[in-house]
This record gives C-alpha cells, structure tokens and sequence, in this order.
C-alpha cells in the first residue's frame, strides 16, 4: 500500500473518532508500515545518469579512477563493517546502546581543554532557536541582537587580555594562533620567518607547522631553558635576523607562568611582533598579554565553562593592539548610532577574501564561532569579574594542594622547580601502572608526557575528596 493511501487513512479514521477504537495491534501495523515506507523513499541527489555524465565531463571512467593518483600505501584495502540498512528507531536503539557504554570520569586531564564549572543557565540560554540558528550578519538591520552579543564578546576579550581591539571569534584557539603567525608574516616586509618557544604547546606547533608549509613561512623554535622559555636564545635568533614574530604560551605547556619581561623590547627592536597564547581564564588573576607588550593575543575561550566534549565545539580569541586591527583576519562588530541618533552595531573593518578589499586581506576566515562565542559571553556575564577570579583562585590552589600531597608521598617530584598557575607536570614512579589504576577507579588522571611523567590540572570543580582519592590511589591504597 502507498505512503499516501496509508496517511489518507489514517486522517480519515481519525476525523470520523475511529483511531482510537481500532485495536493497539491494528493501530501499530498501520504506523508502522507508514514508518517502512517513509524510510523507504530516500532522496538520492545524483542518480547514475549524472554520475556518468559528470565523469564523461571530467575524462575518468569510473569513480575509482578519480583516486588513481593516491598511493597504494594510503589506500584502504579492507572491507568496511557498515551495518545492514536499519529504520531510525532501530537506529536510536543501537547508538543508545553504545551510548550507555560511557562512563564518566573525574577528570584531572588538561593539556588545553579543561574540566570547568558551567552555570546551568548558560547552555538553557544557548540553545534557545533563535542563537542555534542564527547565520552570518551580513544585514545589520535585522541582525541587531547577533552583533550586539559579539560586540559584547570583543569587549570581554578585550578586557580579559589588556589588549585593544578584539575580533569576533576565531574558529579555535590552536587555528588562531596559526592565523597571528600569518599575520606576523604579512606584517613583515622581508622576514619569512616566525619563531615559537619550545614550552608551546605540540599541537599548536603542529598546526603552525601544517599552515607554515603551504604560506610560505619558515619556523623556527626558541629553545626551553627548566620549562621556561630561554631568552638568550631567543634574543641570539633575533640578532641573527629575518624573524617577523616570535610565538609563546602562558602558562606554557607544563602549566609554568612564565616571566616575559624584555621579550617584547627584544622583539620590536627588530620589528617582530610579539605573540601570546593564553588560557583566557588564567587572564582573570594573570599578568595580561597588554601588560607585557604584546602585539597579538590568541587562545581559546574553552575555559569560559565550554564543557569538554570531544574535541569541541570550541571558539578562539584574537586581540591586538590598535595600530594591527586592519591587519587582523576575521570580522569585528563596530558600534555606531543610526540615522536616528540611535546605537546600532554594524560589521566593520572587513579585510575578507570576498570583500572589496580582498587584496589586503591576511587570510581565508570567512566566519566565526558565533555561538560558542555567546556561551562565553553569557558565562561572563552570569560568573562577573569577581566570580571568574574566585574560580581561577579555586583552581590555583586546587592544583598547588594536590601537588603538594603527591609530593609529600616520595612517589612523585615535579619535573620542573617553576611557578604554576592550575597544572603542573610530575614525574611519577611506576607511571602507566599508575595510570591504569586510576581508570580503573574512573579517574583520569592526567596527559602523559614523555616515558615518566603526567601533566596534571586541577579546576574549580576538583573537591577536595578527588583530590585525596587521587592521593590515595598514588600511595597503593
């Protein structure tokens, strides 16, 4: 029978009060052949005939042939375990099964996205439609309400990091600093090539690496002198020339603060830009990339309660000083009054690929994480200035707490004698059995590092009895 014969059916048992008189059984075999030939009907947007005609257009035989040059080393030469064809309930039962699998963890994991407290409210407000389907404001007269929340994101940035231009997110804080490192080379007149500190994190070094290759721009790296960034050897690679900018993290990788007096005179006398990735949150209690006399300030907004979820969504941050922000990649939301005197807030100071002027512009960024910039921004609001401090306080001390009671056990020393913010990086004897034990109480305990050591961070949702019970399981009991 046909999906409209079965729905017409239905409307009329319906319309006359005989639905609900027809025996369950009944009921369900009429939904259910509707459901079978609902799911029945797919829509395929190319059919055999366009996919011969596209391959006649392009000059290959087949689909295969459009792989022809990729070596055989990369190819995949299995079969690929996809399940029978299932109707979408079956489909919900299956994920839901393997949805059950999961566990959660005490999380003392760090390494750039870190296990933060997020107000209930936040995510309510998020997900309200009218933010979750929100698109780019290209026509400020009906997107007041989406330029007004991004303005109030640059300007949390902008306070946050002492910085005076903010733009209106970046996809990531690992990608925004690729993008200051391209910004640095467009800056430059002559030097192609950017420097980083060793105590960055690998896989921002690793992005840089990726986005260096294909923009022409040579990396070098600044050696690390006890986890902390060395300045003679930094100072030694700007005498010798030809550096546009120079990359450092605070705290760096081993959750060290580091002391960045004079790299930002050493940098501008050679007419490098000086760059800081931090974690924005730290910010709140930290020295600010503007104290130092940084030229641009990257990171990830991830520490703004954006729970860890696999990798994401998360959204980057770039500031920087007045005199680079028609240099800056992206978008930034300007305020400005209508021809009623009234204020309105507009996209302004576009240097975009697809803009006017396309020529000036330092990178392909076409739009921002619109959203997850407004979950930052509620975060602020809801936390305040005086409740992002306490919860970087409470952080702080969890960590120095937990460090010091791993330490007094004699199974455990930190690797580096540095001041740290909210982690810190120990070696530990007998370190993946140790590890083991900790999964199998459902804790994780942290990031390894090299043979015999774990990074460890410590946020505001730690409590106390965690962190005896990671002491604990440290002492074998």
């Amino acid at each position: 029978m046909r999906q409209s014969a079965l729905i017409t059916i239905c409307f009329y048992l319906t319309l006359v009060g005989k639905w609900r008189v027809l025996q369950p059984n009944k009921r369900f075999i009429i939904a259910q052949i509707i459901t079978i030939q609902t799911m029945t009907y797919k829509f395929f947007p190319h059919t055999d005939d366009d996919v011969r005609q596209m391959l006649a257009k392009i000059g290959v035989g087949s689909l295969e042939d459009l792989y022809a040059g990729l070596p055989d080393e990369v190819k995949f030469k299995g079969e690929y375990e996809m399940p029978e064809a299932m109707s979408e309930q079956e489909v919900r039962n299956v994920l839901g099964k393997l949805a059950n699998k999961n566990t959660q963890f005490i999380c003392f994991a760090g390494a750039g996205a870190y296990d933060h407290y997020t107000p209930s409210a936040v995510p309510n407000l998020v997900e309200r439609s009218e933010f979750l389907t929100s698109y780019t404001p290209y026509q400020a007269e009906i997107s007041q309400g989406t330029l007004h929340y991004i303005f109030e994101f640059q300007s949390m940035m902008a306070e946050l990091t002492g910085m005076a231009v903010s733009n209106a997110s970046m996809y990531d804080g690992t990608t925004a600093t690729a993008e200051a490192m391209m910004m640095a080379y467009a800056n430059s007149r002559k030097a192609d090539t950017v420097a980083y500190s060793a105590t960055l994190d690998p896989k921002t070094v690793a992005v840089l690496k990726t986005y260096a290759h294909f923009h022409g721009i040579q990396l070098v790296e600044i050696a690390q002198n006890e986890g902390v960034t060395d300045k003679a050897d930094l100072k030694n690679k700007l005498a010798e020339g030809n550096i546009a900018g120079f990359i450092a993290q605070q705290p760096n990788y081993y959750g060290i603060v580091e002391d960045f007096s004079g790299m930002a005179d050493a940098c501008h006398e050679k007419k490098a830009l000086f760059v800081i990735n931090s974690v924005i949150a730290d910010l709140a209690l930290l020295k600010t990339p503007g104290e130092w006399g940084a030229d641009v300030a990257v990171g990830d907004v991830q520490s703004l309660g954006l729970p860890m979820a696999y990798g994401g969504p998360y959204a980057g941050y770039m500031c920087c000083t007045e005199k680079l922000m028609r240099k800056m990649p992206g978008r930034i939301v300007g305020k400005t009054k209508d021809n009623r005197g009234q204020r309105a807030f507009v996209l302004t100071l576009q240097a975009r690929e697809q803009h006017i002027r396309r020529q000036k512009a330092t990178s392909n960024i076409c739009s921002n994480e619109s959203l997850m910039a407004l979950f930052a921004t509620i975060y602020c609001s809801i936390m305040g200035k005086e409740g992002i401090k306490e919860a970087a306080q409470i952080s702080f001390d969890g960590a120095h707490t937990l460090c010091d009671k791993i330490i007094a056990t004699g199974k455990a020393s930190l690797v580096y004698d540095q001041p740290f913010f909210n982690e810190f990086l120990v070696r530990i004897n007998n370190r993946d059995a140790f590890y083991d034990r900790c999964i199998e109480k459902r804790i994780l305990p942290g990031v390894k590092v090299g043979d015999d050591q774990l990074l460890v961070a410590v946020t505001e949702k730690r409590s106390m009895e965690e962190i005896e019970q990671f002491t604990a399981i440290l002492n074998n009991k």
